[in-house]
């Protein structure tokens, strides 16, 4: 029961949600202990909660890769699949940045690439540091930015293979997005108007 994606979950990308967490590791996931006495019988509400907790994010570590409580909270929001406009304010909230962080790699999984960009380029503008487990086991720091940054454009985050995005340029010239104004222009242009 636990290990089973809600009746009422619509395919992503064309196959079962849990599916775009591979099969080994998604075993990996379902055998470790966190899973076991944390995730079952959660809610869409009690991940958050659980999420909220989290003190860092991360794929697999260790020498029998077991798997970071981030991964078995992203492979619960799976199974539940939580409705737009709650990945929204998950988004837009700024009190928790690893519910947040979880958030935006659910939402880079599951959503168009159109949403994608619009939705996961704000977070540039969130510098707070991330605790990252490395695959090893010790913790790096990286910060919110960097890891909207990896989102847009790695094929491998958290050792998740991410769905293919569309490159911005071919949504740009197909008029699906604006053009990407960077903040970096801003001062760039006021640098060099002060000059």
């Amino acid at each position: 029961m636990a290990n089973r994606t809600v009746a009422t979950a619509q395919s992503i990308h064309g196959t079962n949600p849990q599916y775009l967490i591979e099969k080994a590791y998604r075993q990996r996931i379902y055998d470790s202990l966190y899973w076991k006495e944390h995730c079952f019988g959660l809610t869409v509400t009690g991940v958050m909660e659980k999420a909220a907790d989290l003190k860092s994010i991360g794929g697999c570590y260790g020498a029998n890769r077991k798997p970071t409580e981030f991964m078995c909270l992203m492979l619960k929001m799976l199974q539940l699949q939580p409705d737009r406009q709650m990945l929204d304010a998950l988004l837009d909230q700024t009190d928790f940045k690893y519910l947040r962080a979880l958030a935006a790699l659910y939402f880079r999984l599951t959503q168009p690439s159109k949403d994608v960009y619009s939705r996961l380029e704000p977070l540039y503008r969130d510098y707070r540091k991330l605790r990252m487990r490395t695959s090893d086991g010790p913790l790096e720091l990286t910060y919110v930015d960097e890891f909207a940054d990896s989102l847009l454009r790695d094929n491998f985050v958290c050792y998740i293979t991410l769905p293919l995005l569309t490159k911005r340029m071919a949504l740009e010239d197909a008029g699906a997005l604006p053009p990407r104004i960077s903040p970096l222009d801003d001062d760039y242009s006021s640098d060099s108007d002060s000059e």
